[in-house]
């Protein structure tokens, strides 16, 4: 699982990463990426799961797929990053390599804007 020091819990962080940061959506999912002040600090990530996505129980294992996802990508992450990701109703009937694919464009899309020289490709 993502390891608890990595896991967003207040709501200023989750305000922040929505109201400030860049967006980028796909089908499944949506993904808010925002900086804190202390750029020092380790990423933190946050899952919101709504009630158009299911019940608690498949409230609970979408949360737990993205977060399954979320920690082999969490190195991706700059340090002092706030990443907020929001289930969209299609991710409860969602394979898991559908997750995958769609959040890992999503992060391409919002560290490529973070880092313009990131996503340039000469040739």
């Amino acid at each position: 699982m993502l390891p608890s020091s990595s896991r967003m819990r207040r709501g200023e962080e989750f305000s922040t990463a929505v109201r400030k940061g860049g967006r980028a959506g796909r089908p499944t999912l949506v993904a808010h990426f925002g900086m804190r002040e202390e750029s020092g600090e380790p990423p933190l990530v946050g899952f919101v799961v709504s009630r158009a996505v299911g019940g608690a129980v498949v409230r609970n294992q979408v949360k737990r797929r993205l977060r399954h996802l979320m920690r082999d990508r969490l190195d991706r992450l700059p340090r002092g990053s706030l990443l907020v990701v929001r289930a969209n109703p299609p991710a409860a009937s969602a394979r898991s390599e559908r997750l995958a694919a769609e959040l890992d464009v999503a992060l391409d899309r919002l560290l490529r804007r973070r880092d313009p020289s990131r996503g340039r490709r000469d040739g």
